[in-house]
């Protein structure tokens, strides 16, 4: 079976990902500014439970065409994500307000709460 490149995988994908402090900052205005419900994935690569629940993470922004989902790098973005003490931490946010958090994994309870939100 070939290997699916990145463009290919993310085609289908509704997710943006955060690469900078600035871009984070760009994402956060954008949330902020709209009424469309959003949720942000707070992980790290040398973290092995983002790692894993990241796929899901994917897979569920494929289910929720109406929410807006964003991956972001706490050491690709060190000075926006200063408070996220946990990864992943997920973020959820309603006519731009953080209405949410949830901490650890489970897809689940991540798949539940994304339901609530849409």
């Amino acid at each position: 079976m070939r290997k699916q490149e990145p463009e290919e995988a993310n085609r289908n994908v509704n997710m943006e990902t955060a690469t900078s402090d600035q871009s984070l900052i760009t994402i956060l205005d954008d949330i902020k500014s709209s009424k469309l419900p959003a949720v942000i994935n707070y992980g790290a690569s040398w973290c092995g439970v983002c790692s894993q629940t990241f796929p899901a993470f994917q897979e569920l922004s494929s289910s929720f065409k109406r929410i807006k989902f964003v991956y972001a790098d706490i050491d690709e973005c060190p000075e926006t994500t200063l408070r996220i003490r946990y990864t992943p931490t997920f973020q959820f946010y309603r006519d731009g307000e953080k209405v949410d958090e949830m901490f650890g994994a489970g897809e689940e309870r991540l798949h539940d709460r994304l339901w609530l939100l849409s």
